[in-house]
């Protein structure tokens, strides 16, 4: 099933991966790839029209290269602002990872590249039995890790990429997003986090004030060159 691509995951929610999701699938489109980006789940929705729509989903649809119907880059979609299992289980329903896959395949048909974004952290639940783990596994994508640069944030670094390794998902590398204008030991904790995740950041993307209609910086560093390689190698 694996298909050029990534599946962009956090330490927490309320990370950036919207953010980070975003900014990747630009900088694809400028390489001249068709890109596209899925939210799988997602949970705290407002009604728009007759349809339930979720503005992390809806900025990925505004960056992606092709405009494709609402339920096609976001299958599932709750009101409740809560764990996806706890959102499906007040709607009345429950997340099917069958139906994400189909879902996931009639978008890759469409497309050179995806960029599917998680919803919350590494380990939220989608069901009684799964977790957003299990779709990136059963997705084949190398996953990109969003780390929030914030206090805290090399614990949760360490403790999600650990996580990852256990599970038997493919690494694709991780990306500094920073949530604070004026981190305390900025480069320090860039340095440490390099250290410990074996590697630099692919991108490192400065703090936003309101990412609300998708806004970003000209200040992002990304490693161009070494995305691109990873897309063609794990792809």
């Amino acid at each position: 099933m694996s298909r050029a691509g990534f599946f962009v995951t956090g330490t927490d929610t309320g990370i950036g991966k919207t953010h980070v999701s975003v900014s990747l699938i630009r900088l694809l489109r400028t390489r001249g790839l068709r890109v596209v980006g899925m939210k799988p789940v997602a949970s705290g929705a407002e009604r728009i029209g007759e349809n339930w729509q979720n503005e992390d989903a809806l900025a990925l649809m505004a960056a992606s290269s092709l405009s494709l119907p609402y339920d096609w880059v976001n299958p599932y979609v709750f009101e409740a602002p809560l764990s996806p299992h706890l959102s499906a289980a007040r709607a009345g329903q429950q997340v099917e990872l069958s139906y994400l896959i189909t879902a996931y395949q009639r978008l890759a048909a469409f497309a050179d590249c995806l960029i599917v974004e998680g919803a919350g952290g590494w380990r939220v639940p989608l069901n009684p039995a799964e977790d957003i783990a299990d779709l990136a596994l059963r997705l084949e994508l190398p996953v990109i890790l969003v780390v929030g640069m914030r206090l805290g944030c090399i614990n949760h670094a360490c403790l999600t990429q650990a996580a990852m390794q256990a599970k038997g998902v493919r690494n694709a590398g991780w990306v500094a997003n920073h949530l604070e204008s004026d981190l305390a030991c900025r480069e320090e904790v860039l340095a440490t986090l390099s250290d410990k995740l074996g590697e630099p950041p692919l991108g490192e993307l400065e703090f936003v004030d309101d990412f609300s209609h998708g806004e970003s910086t000209r200040n992002n560093v990304w490693r161009v060159g070494e995305i691109l390689r990873r897309l063609g190698s794990l792809g």
